[in-house]
């Protein structure tokens, strides 16, 4: 069973989401939350697998409140899927910085969310292509500093050819069937990169790759 809790604005969003969870077996809500610090509070309370986290609340943001809780041991365990009105949201890049696990606009189809959400729950980043493609512009414009990721020298060439595939929001399926090797040796490479790169989670390593320039417009995927 998925716990999954919901933070949005808007009253209607967080019943449309809450009504489809509870209809799909597998999943739990747990509870909702219509501004960031009602969110904070609803994770530590009830501790959901993922934590569905619109960007623009008001009181404390999205952004501020994905922040507290992954820097909150008590919390960190909570993976964070950010559903936003991508086209128009400036803040995504950051929302992975922050600690968010992955990303999806809300226009995605049900099935589509529902996927999400499970990918999350079992630890890998939920990077859409088209996301993936405007998370790298954004990062080109991007003044902020670099995170504070591993050094890459230490990465085998395999291993950063497994970068690179999860960077472009490869799944590892994907990574397996482009690169010709076996699923299990694609889960030992990214938990490799994981714990070398000091990263919390596939979405990090995005960020990590961003950030050290191994990753550029014409290598998406």
């Amino acid at each position: 069973m998925i716990r999954v809790g919901i933070a949005d604005d808007e009253a209607l969003i967080r019943s449309g989401l809450a009504v489809l969870l509870s209809h799909e077996p597998g999943f739990e809500v747990v509870g909702d939350a219509a501004d960031g610090l009602a969110a904070v509070q609803l994770a530590r309370q009830q501790h959901p697998d993922v934590l569905l986290m619109d960007i623009r609340m008001p009181g404390i943001d999205g952004l501020e409140a994905t922040r507290r809780l992954a820097a909150d041991p008590d919390s960190a365990d909570t993976r964070i899927l950010i559903l936003t009105t991508f086209d128009h949201d400036e803040n995504v890049f950051a929302a992975l910085r922050a600690g968010a696990s992955g990303f999806l606009p809300k226009d995605t189809e049900p099935q589509r969310l529902l996927d999400a959400i499970r990918t999350v729950a079992s630890g890998e980043a939920l990077l859409a292509p088209r996301a993936t493609r405007r998370l790298i512009e954004e990062f080109r414009r991007s003044t902020v500093a670099p995170s504070d990721g591993g050094d890459l020298d230490q990465l085998t060439e395999r291993e950063l050819e497994v970068l690179r595939a999860v960077a472009a929001g490869l799944s590892n399926a994907e990574i397996s069937e482009r690169l010709v090797i076996s699923y299990a040796t694609t889960k030992t490479h990214v938990s490799r990169l994981l714990y070398k790169l000091g990263a919390r989670d596939r979405a990090q390593l995005v960020v990590i790759a961003f950030d050290h320039g191994i990753v550029r417009p014409a290598a998406e995927a």
